[in-house]
């Protein structure tokens, strides 16, 4: 029996404890919350609370997470984070429904209410306000409804919606007189007062005022009849009766001063009192400090004296570290700024020599392509002239040679301008299948040549428009199955399209360029895209070519957003790959312009200025015209052309771009000044630094590049008499 007993009772006390414990737990949790806020850390006092509401929620403690819910609302509250408050408030009501209200659920629809004010809804403010006022009336709350009225009126005028002020103001007054509610109700007239005042209804507001100032008189509350006074000043000065608004004015300021007294002689009272009760803790409180101090001051005493022992010896092992360290420092940051110095030269160098080569490619470019012009033209020349037949292999050796050159010094160019960064994508509508298609038919010829079997696969759903850049599109094939022709004899070479993926308005297509070729070694492949490479000396020598090509096609295919793959065996072929993204136009951007198709007889006796300073080309530019039945006059610097084009009237000019005295460009701008409508041509041998858009800038309606393609330059003509 006796054991039964201990056991029962064993049992109760862990009973009683697990109650006791877990108050101790919200009680600790809460007691960190206060202490992190008392030290203005917001965020960690947040963290404990939220700690006491999952520990609650865990405990199934309702009326301890009601509290833990309201107080961290109250916290975001006053942190003015009031989406975050109202979460909170939320909660806590929400918890309500499980148990009786009280005053913290009044209490939180009055702040709900508060927190909606700040917030500029008012709408929701008055729906908690009632609500709490509902709360505090089924509680039996009547005399805190009146205050909570206060507030919330007092809220609502200070945001200015003197509508819902006025309408809560209205409910205070119209409650009989009790001595609880006076001063509430007196504060009440004074704020419809106010309200008035702000609309101009100045005499209603005297009207309110003094039913305030009737009240109060019944309560003897100084700091209110100041207030009421100070604001009956205000109304008539607003009314301009000056002497009524300074006498109340003259009141207000006796109120204040009598108020002021009464607050020194109570303070004065208070305070003897309250320093004898304050010389006595201090005294007691000294005492403790002095006892404390000298038991520290025992303690530490030791420590201080071994720490001292301590530190002599380290300070010079200390001290020698950072002697050394120093030393150690110091060549280092000598040995860096004079790498420094030198990556500093090296690169000046570097950019100096990448100058030097752009401009020197220039100036070279520009030299050669205005002989190899007279090269081609006077070629061109000799084939329309009926040439005998001795002599048509020699002069189509010689137009063969020249194409060549100048397609060499454009590839020289393309890589020297994608290497300085010159390079710019276009972006515009165009027609892929139609430029493949196009690509095609140009390369037929080349293809029988070598008896190869030219096929072009390309997927039908390809959109039939895509956004991108046909000009550098068309210079990567046309590398490429150039290539593939050209080593591949007997054989076959298919060029492949397809869609690799679709998303809305954008698509990216997989090209793969097939041939049954020479192949190239292994050992080669990665040095196949270098510049000048073509795998070997006998195949250069056999196949010819530049070794440029496959370097402008994999620097295009990257600046274009893909990487050009390849894979390749001797004697069997290669297939390069690479995939590009396009983007899908909702609608044709832009009109794409058809190859230029003239008619010879369009240029018949029409009138054309060259404006050319070098006698070669003056010969051979007016003798391609003179051959398509053109009029042809000839000046050689820009002054006389600006004259000539002033007293004559021509179809169209061709400006040479560098002349003696003031050049073309200039001289285009200023013919521009008088001439809007005759067509001018830049004649040129442009390099790096002369572009397209520069030399459209100045007037002219197009450029024709040096040595001319004698068929484009016709057509070039053509398009714009």
């Amino acid at each position: 029996m006796k054991y039964i007993v201990i056991v029962i009772l064993f049992w109760n006390a862990i009973l009683l404890a697990q109650p006791k414990a877990t108050n101790d737990s919200v009680a600790y949790y809460s007691s960190l919350a206060r202490y992190n806020f008392k030290i203005n850390n917001t965020s960690k006092g947040i963290y404990f609370i939220q700690k006491s509401i999952l520990f609650s929620q865990k405990k199934h403690l309702t009326t301890t997470e009601i509290n833990q819910n309201y107080w961290l609302g109250k916290v975001l509250l006053d942190q003015k984070k009031y989406n975050e408050a109202l979460l909170y408030f939320q909660k806590t009501i929400e918890l309500f429904n499980t148990t009786k209200p009280t005053v913290t659920l009044a209490n939180t629809y009055y702040l709900m209410g508060l927190a909606s004010v700040e917030k500029g809804d008012f709408e929701a403010s008055k729906t908690n306000f009632d609500r709490a006022e509902s709360v505090r009336i089924s509680l039996k709350m009547t005399d805190s409804t009146d205050g909570l009225n206060l507030k919330k009126g007092i809220l609502f005028q200070t945001n200015k919606n003197f509508e819902l002020a006025t309408e809560t103001f209205q409910k205070i007054v119209k409650k009989p007189d009790t001595h609880s509610n006076l001063k509430t109700k007196t504060a009440a007239y004074y704020r419809l007062g106010l309200i008035e005042n702000e609309r101009k209804q100045n005499d209603s507001a005297i009207s309110y005022l003094e039913k305030a100032l009737i009240l109060n008189s019944k309560n003897n509350d100084l700091e209110q009849k100041a207030a009421i006074m100070l604001a009956f000043s205000k109304s008539y000065k607003e009314l301009q009766q000056y002497d009524r608004a300074y006498s109340y004015l003259e009141e207000y300021h006796q109120i204040k001063l009598h108020s002021a007294e009464i607050k020194s002689a109570k303070s004065n009272r208070n305070s003897f009192a309250k320093f004898k009760q304050e010389e006595v803790l201090k005294i007691k409180i000294q005492k403790e400090k002095d006892a404390k101090q000298i038991q520290k001051a025992a303690k530490y005493s030791k420590l201080t004296s071994i720490l001292a022992i301590a530190l002599i010896t380290i300070l010079p092992l200390l001290s020698l570290s950072l002697y050394k360290n120093n030393i150690i420092r110091s060549d280092s940051n000598q040995l860096l700024k004079d790498k420094n110095n030198e990556l500093i030269i090296a690169k000046n160098n570097a950019e100096k020599a990448s100058k030097a080569r752009s401009e020197f490619l220039s100036t070279v470019s520009h030299e050669l392509r205005t002989p190899l012009n007279a090269i081609n033209g006077i070629t061109h020349l000799l084939l329309e002239d009926n040439p005998k037949k001795s002599q048509l292999d020699y002069l189509k050796s010689l137009q063969f040679s020249g194409n060549y050159l100048a397609t060499f010094i454009n590839d020289i160019l393309e890589i020297n301008k994608i290497e300085s960064s010159k390079i710019e994508v276009e972006n515009i509508a165009f027609n892929l299948k139609q430029l493949l298609f196009d690509i095609h038919n140009s390369q037929k010829e080349f293809a029988i040549v070598n008896n190869n079997d030219f096929k072009l696969e390309i997927a039908p759903d390809i959109p039939d428009y895509l956004i991108g850049d046909p000009t550098k599109l068309s210079q990567i094939f046309l590398n490429l199955i150039n290539n593939a022709l050209k080593f591949t004899k007997n054989g076959a070479v298919i060029v492949t399209a397809q869609v690799s993926k679709v998303i809305p308005l954008k698509a990216n297509i997989y090209f793969e360029i097939i041939d049954t070729g020479i192949g190239i070694p292994e050992e080669q492949i990665e040095n196949v895209f270098e510049n000048f490479s073509q795998g070997s000396v006998e195949i250069n020598r056999k196949y010819g070519g530049t070794g440029l090509g496959l370097t402008i096609v994999k620097n295009l295919v990257k600046i274009l957003g893909g990487k050009i793959n390849l894979n390749s065996e001797i004697n069997k072929g290669s297939t390069f790959s690479f995939e590009l993204p396009f983007s899908i136009p909702t609608k044709l951007e832009a009109v794409e312009k058809k190859t230029a198709v003239y008619d010879a007889n369009v240029l018949e006796n029409k009138k054309i200025l060259l404006v050319e300073d070098n006698r070669i080309n003056q010969m051979i530019t007016k003798k391609m015209l003179e051959n398509k039945g053109v009029n042809c006059e000839i000046i050689d610097n820009g002054e006389d052309a600006i004259v000539l084009i002033q007293n004559n009237t021509y179809d169209l000019v061709l400006m040479d771009v560098h002349l003696p005295g003031i050049n073309g460009t200039i001289a285009t701008q200023q013919i521009r000044d008088f001439d809007n409508n005759t067509p001018i041509i830049a004649l040129t041998a442009i390099s790096l630094h002369e572009n397209r858009e520069m030399l459209l800038s100045y007037g002219m309606n197009d450029v024709i590049t040096k040595p001319f393609v004698p068929e484009e330059f016709y057509k070039k003509i053509a398009e714009y008499i």
